[in-house]
């Protein structure tokens, strides 16, 4: 636009171009608009771009919405926009087509002539040009404000990173192009971090300190390190030494320091331990220099002494008499000088260091009780005792005592208060010059090493002595306990010299539990202050060092900051300003020649760690299978590692070696294919691509695949087939209705638009079955049988995915007529899926476990074990023993029914076990002694028939209860099973057919069966529970209100059979029994088709499901099935009375209150609903006699509530369970036998455990219970001064802590109780006693404790130790104690022989 000057000489447009400025913008918004209308009317391409690179961690998937006649160079450009690339540095290739041409990026045809449809989604692949990764577009805002903007422009941060690296982070933390190369790169600011491992960062501050200290830096460069004399890793200088030149040298964003902590002799473990950073700076410049004198090299007088000479100052501790002046006074030296923040009892800090300094020179005058002994006087007098600085080091450090102790929460706590810190610190006024010019005489003491360190006096509550190593320090396998000799006096300082220049505040974040460090340190380079946080380095300016002078809002009492958290300063360390000492930084062309070696040998290693890390980058790590032809063709897993590079044909050998297939099978008979561990689908194959590389066919470098490889094998006369993409995988499985079986699976491949009719010829090829006859089942999910019967219905539409099973059968039977549900192919179906296999281990007495025997119609058993000689005769006596006991078994069922029940027939190919009905009711107690004479006849007829079936004798009949839960668990043992004998699978159950006998099983085996008739579809729609020991509502009734079996109404396939263990079974050993089971079977069937094995009718042996580390629990729900049991699961069958409905087991232990073990397990025993607490004490007290040999009077004895240890609420008589009491299984209570008679008689009272403490004896007296009328203070007071004589007024109680019997040390419960609450009623705040069997102390006010010597208080402590630790219970508070911070200087600690 042309300009013209006005006049008042300001430039103008020239007239007429404003308007002719307006009308162009105008024409141009014109066509803009224009554009923007016909693009609405344009078709649309939308474009998924799958970025496949591996320049980012994460690959992105990019979708754009684009006009149809966009070109392909404009394609390119919103592709690079939208994923941040470089435009040019990658490839855009058809993400649906197997040749993955590359598009142009140059081309300037539209979309639609490039093959692009409008209206439908085109896929497409970003993938690596000339095989280099994608170039990420540098953020040019992050990038100008990383380099070239002024610091006040930019966003500074002080203190820790917030986790979403976004407010208060440099600018390269928060840009959006962070990838896995970023880490790499070394900061913006030219320093490197240090990486946390993993509580470290107060390690990290410090070494950040010292490397920025020139002085020191450069001292440790002068250091030459003898490899011949030390071990470099447990040299600590050396370790320093490297990661100095590391942290001056490396290109990285940050480095570790595990080479540091290493040499220091801790361990992983010491990572995880949080230290204080003046405490390790203390002791780490203790191990230095105890380092470097262990060494036999020449030093230089500053390396030889150069934490002394650095950080060591000298202090006068004086006492001066005030009346003759006489002084008394020693020399101390220190490494840094602590200031108090604010004083003890005070409630206002100091508020600036030089405050706290001069606080720390003020005398105190001693006098009244503190009077000191003047030698020269003779007698006590008044005295001022303080300190003086002789000397200050060059390198001043100062620590501020945040970290304090609140005496009234018995907590550490951290103070927060304000304390400014200027830049510069003059420390003229605080050094006394005639002091330090005097002349040391005798008198004066140097404390050398032994006081070295800290400078304290007795105003500060932190005493420093000598045997604190013992828990801190070195720790040296010889170290000399001698006095160091007094060093030379350092030449005085002029006054005017002591100006000290702030370069590093190291800075506490959190509170006294714990929190985070980091450092502020100046540059002596340029004078800019950085934030060094662990791997993160970033600038920052004057004002965030004034953030950390800490303080809040609101006014605190003195202890009012335990547990705030906050960040203030925390140690500052200044240098002397003194130009003829003052260093600079050692550049890399003045180190010495050994640092340059080193320097060359650090980059040779960080440069090969580069190329190993890239080769790590372009390296495809992917799951590797193999079905190994030798190793008993099992599949075998391993990870292939694959450089991108690689063709197919080198992957190949790679996994040929990697699975050990040499001398096995050729290589040439073995290849890669595409699969799919999880669907065991093989999806494509690599024809003709043996050159490929392995990059572009698994679709670039990745952290992990959506699939994997197989390294397929063949015999060498045989043909690979080709996997297509598309195919999906079938299993089929040939079912052959004659002999009830189904063959293993033979694989097929087909696609998805096949129809039924396609799908059956292919079926037929494979199995040589007739198409025109043949029934396909699917499953589609686990036992969900779908018959697939439409002819033109396509495999898609029936359900197939990648990998599928099918069940396939041709015949002529007329089978094929029948409803699918209800065919004889739906029933085996069912049963195969079904079935499951339990190995039962039964109790030793039970007869019956060596034979296998078949039921079949009309009750004939036949047995496949036995003496052949005497076969009939043993065969006739199982038979009867078996029939006897289902006639027992039908007769309790059936107790309540007519004499002519109907029997159902069933059109299964199975028919119910014909039993004849009982004439007569027999009783419970005539059944169970019919039981035990059969028994003992049973065994007795087999024996004098010669049998060749040997049982054991049981001496008694079998018991009505079996033992304990405890002592059952005690003796448990189930042995594991021949892995090879057991496996057999679903495939190989085999229904026991009535007309054949004993049929062929798949896997060649032969086996009788007793078999159940069941109806197929019975349980359909019954809902199934878990089978647990936990339940609260107790077991449900075998049998129904009429008394009919609820489980026998039909019958689910059961086949047992006997098999050994690995230790074998002998006589008297442990039975076992592998049965196939329907798992929709009833408890309650499950346990009577086991009464022929067992020996005894169902209600007199229990189930127990044995879990992982052999834990059982009782199963009782007879009505549910056994649907949470899986193949292979282990059950013991136990003798005694299972419980009916509405029962319940219960454990009983006495409650013995004034006994050392106040808990002791008496008996089990079952409770019932309904019944009153009195009839359970009747059916109690025989069990009692018998077991415990306890002979109690039901008066004499009360139950009540026991909760884990603690006594409860009293049982009265009258009680009703599940009325009154809730109940559950496994339920636990207490017997206390009473001393006189029962004095609870009302629900309202309330009994109360109490016992007197004797002071003035140091001694508890036994328990006595009180029982309350109401929950009045002041009648259980009344009620413990009636029993103690106590006056009412001097009683006091607290009630007890912990489980019972609350035990506490006599030493303790004086002053550890909470004695007499200030409150009115028992069952409020802080008592809370609302239920029987609290337990409460009580005692007389008036009464001292008794006075002790330190003997026989150490005695007693013994004495109490002993007894508590006998029960279990505390003998003090101790808290958790922080583990010493060491530095090791023989490599490692040594683990003491007395140590826990």
């Amino acid at each position: 636009m042309e300009m013209v000057p006005s006049e008042e000489n300001q430039l103008v447009p020239k007239e007429g171009m404003f308007w002719s400025c307006r009308q162009s913008i105008f024409n141009e918004m014109k066509k803009r608009f224009s554009q923007i209308e016909n693009a609405s009317e344009e078709p649309r391409v939308l474009c998924i771009v799958q970025d496949t690179t591996n320049a980012k961690t994460v690959n992105e998937r990019l979708t754009l919405n684009l006009p149809a006649s966009t070109t392909l160079s404009k394609l390119f450009e919103d592709v690079a926009h939208k994923a941040s690339y470089v435009n040019g540095t990658f490839d855009l290739a058809w993400g649906k087509t197997g040749d993955m041409g590359s598009l142009d990026p140059s081309s300037e045809t539209s979309l639609t002539e490039s093959g692009f449809e409008p209206g439908k989604r085109n896929f497409l692949q970003l993938t690596d040009k000339d095989g280099e990764q994608p170039q990420i577009a540098s953020d040019e805002s992050g990038t100008a404000g990383s380099s070239g903007l002024d610091d006040s422009s930019q966003e500074r941060f002080i203190g820790p990173l917030p986790r979403d690296g976004t407010v208060g982070c440099s600018s390269d933390y928060s840009s959006p192009s962070y990838s896995y190369s970023s880490i790499l790169n070394k900061s913006d600011t030219g320093y490197v971090g240090l990486v946390n491992q993993a509580m470290t960062c107060y390690l990290n501050s410090l070494l950040q300190t010292l490397f920025m200290t020139p002085e020191f830096r450069n001292a440790l460069y002068n250091w030459e390190f003898e490899e011949s004399e030390e071990d470099p890793v447990t040299s600590i200088p050396y370790q320093l030494q490297r990661l100095f030149l590391l942290l001056q040298t490396s290109k990285k964003r940050a480095i570790e320091t595990t080479d540091v902590t290493r040499s220091f002799g801790w361990d992983s473990s010491e990572a995880w331990q949080q230290h204080d950073v003046q405490e390790l700076c203390r002791v780490m410049f203790d191990a230095l220099e105890q380092k470097w004198k262990q060494t036999e090299q020449q030093f230089s007088p500053l390396t030889a002494d150069l934490i002394n000479q650095l950080y060591q100052g000298k202090l006068k501790d004086y006492v001066r008499c005030l009346e003759c002046g006489y002084e008394s006074w020693r020399i101390d030296t220190y490494l840094d000088i602590p200031l108090v923040i604010r004083p003890f009892g005070a409630s206002q800090a100091y508020g600036s260091v030089e405050e706290a300094l001069q606080a720390f020179v003020q005398p105190e005058t001693l006098d009244g009780a503190n009077q000191y002994f003047c030698e020269r006087c003779k007698k006590k007098c008044d005295a001022r005792k303080g300190l003086r600085f002789l000397h200050f080091p060059y390198l001043l450090t100062l620590q501020l005592k945040r970290f304090d102790f609140d005496y009234t929460t018995m907590h550490r706590i951290k103070l927060n208060d304000r304390m400014s810190f200027p830049e510069e610190l003059d420390m003229g006024p605080f050094i006394d010059v005639e002091d330090e010019k005097s002349p040391q005489t005798e008198s004066c003491t140097d404390s050398g090493a032994e006081n070295e360190g800290s400078c304290h006096s007795d105003q500060m509550c932190n005493d420093f002595s000598a045997d604190d190593g013992v828990d801190e320090g070195i720790c040296l396998d010889s170290a000399s306990s001698t006095e160091r000799v007094l060093k030379p006096k350092v030449p005085s300082l002029n006054t005017s010299s002591l100006t000290f220049e702030l370069f590093s505040v190291m800075v506490h974040s959190g509170s006294a539990a714990g929190g985070h460090y980091y450092a502020c340190i100046k540059s002596f380079s340029d004078g800019q202050w950085y934030s060094f946080n662990d791997q993160h380095v970033s600038k920052i300016t004057q004002e965030d060092i004034r953030k950390t002078y800490g303080g809040s809002s609101g006014s605190r009492g003195y202890y009012s900051s335990a547990f705030a958290s906050s960040t203030n300063a925390y140690m500052l360390i200044y240098r002397l300003k003194d130009p003829t000492r003052n260093a600079k930084y050692l550049d890399c062309e003045d180190f010495p020649e050994h640092i340059k070696h080193l320097v060359q040998r650090e980059k040779e290693s960080e440069e090969q760690e580069k190329r190993q890390r890239e080769i790590e980058r372009n390296t495809c790590k992917i799951k590797l299978f193999c079905m190994h032809p030798v190793k008993m063709m099992t599949m075998m897993e391993n990870k292939l590692e694959v450089h991108k590079d690689k063709t197919l044909r080198e992957a190949t050998e790679m996994a040929y070696k990697l699975m050990e297939l040499d001398g096995v099978v050729p290589l040439d008979c073995c290849r890669l294919v595409k699969y799919d561990e999880f669907h065991e689908y093989l999806e494509r194959s690599y024809e003709g691509e043996d050159d490929t590389p392995m990059g572009l066919l698994l679709g670039g470098v990745k952290s992990s695949y959506m699939f994997d490889l197989l390294l397929e094998t063949r015999r060498a006369e045989q043909v690979f087939q080709p996997y297509k993409p598309g195919e999906v995988m079938v299993k089929v499985h040939v079912v052959d209705l004659k002999t009830d079986t189904i063959a293993p699976p033979v694989s097929i491949r087909a696609y998805l638009n096949q129809s039924i009719t396609e799908f059956k010829q292919l079926i037929a090829q494979a199995t040589e079955l007739s198409a025109e006859t043949m029934r396909v089942v699917l499953e589609r999910c686990y036992n969900d049988l779908r018959l697939l019967y439409v002819p033109n219905k396509t495999l898609k539409a029936e359900g197939f995915f990648r990998s599928n099973k099918v069940f396939v059968e041709s015949s002529e039977s007329p089978d094929h007529q029948v409803t699918f549900t209800d065919s004889l192919l739906w029933k085996l179906l069912d049963r195969h899926g079904n079935t499951i296999r339990l190995f039962v281990s039964l109790p030793v007495q039970s007869p019956g476990t060596n034979r296998t025997i078949c039921q079949k119609v009309g009750g004939e058993t036949e047995f496949s074990e036995g003496s052949k000689g005497n076969r009939n005769s043993v065969e006739a006596i199982l038979e009867e023993s078996t029939e006897k006991l289902k006639n027992l078994s039908l007769q309790q069922q059936q107790c309540s029914s007519t004499s002519d029940s109907q029997k159902t027939s069933d059109t299964s190919d199975f028919e119910h076990i014909e039993t004849p009905s009982p004439s007569q009711e027999p009783d419970s107690s005539s059944i169970s002694a019919v039981v035990a004479v059969d028994n003992r006849e049973l065994e007795n007829r087999i024996r004098a028939a010669g049998g060749g079936v040997a049982y054991s004798d049981p001496e008694t009949q079998f018991p009505g209860e079996e033992r304990s839960d405890s002592e059952v668990n005690n003796d448990r043992s189930t042995s594991s099973v021949d892995s090879d004998i057991l496996s057999s699978s679903h495939s190989s159950d085999t229904l026991c057919n009535a007309d054949s006998g004993p049929i062929q099983l798949a896997n060649g085996l032969d086996s009788h069966s007793i078999t159940s008739s069941r109806r197929s579809k019975a349980n359909e729609g019954k809902k199934e529970t878990w089978d647990t020991a936990e339940e609260d509502s107790g077991t449900d009734s075998e049998y129904d209100e009429n008394g009919k079996s609820k489980a026998e109404s039909y019958y689910l396939y059961f086949r047992a059979e006997p098999y050994a263990q690995e230790d074998g079974s002998g006589e008297g050993g442990q039975k076992c029994v592998l049965v196939h089971v329907d798992k929709r079977i009833t408890l309650s069937a499950f346990k009577q088709n086991l009464e022929p094995f067992v020996g005894v009718t169902s209600t007199q042996f229990k189930v127990f499901r044995v879990y992982a580390n052999n834990q059982e629990f009782e199963s009782v729900r007879l009505n549910e099935t056994l649907s949470s049991f899986s193949d292979d699961n282990k059950v013991t069958i136990r003798l005694g009375r299972a419980l009916k409905k509405g029962e319940y087991r219960v454990k009983v232990y006495q409650l013995l209150v004034n006994d050392a073990e106040p808990c002791k397990f008496l008996v089990d025993t079952v409770f019932a609903k309904g019944m009153t607490v009195k009839q359970s004490k009747e059916e109690l007290m025989p069990q009692l006699k018998d077991q415990c040999k306890l002979d109690l009077n039901i008066d004499k004895f009360r139950l009540r509530k026991k909760t884990w240890k603690n006594p409860g609420t009293v049982f009265l008589d009258y009680h009703v369970y599940e009325e009154d009491i809730n109940i559950s299984s496994n339920w636990e209570v207490f017997l206390e036998v009473l001393d006189g008679p029962e004095k609870m008689k009302s629900m309202s009272q309330l009994a109360v455990l109490t016992r007197r403490w004797t002071p003035a004896q140091m001694k508890l007296e036994p328990f006595q219970e009180v029982v309350l009328e109401s929950s009045s203070v002041e009648e259980l007071k009344e009620k413990l001064s009636e029993i103690s004589g106590i006056p009412l007024e001097n009683l006091e109680f607290a009630k007890g802590r912990g489980t019972f019997p609350c035990d506490i040390s006599v030493l303790e419960i004086h002053q550890d109780l909470d004695w007499n609450p200030k409150v009115s009623t028992l069952n409020v705040w802080p008592l809370y006693i609302c239920d029987d069997g609290a337990v409460v102390f009580y005692r007389d006010s008036t009464e001292e404790p008794m006075e002790q010597s330190e003997d026989e208080r150490n005695e007693l402590m013994k004495k109490e130790s002993s007894r508590l630790l006998k029960t279990g219970h505390r003998v003090s508070y101790s808290p958790r104690k922080e583990k010493a911070l060491k530095i090791y200087l023989d490599g490692g600690p040594v683990k003491d022989p007395g140590q826990d």
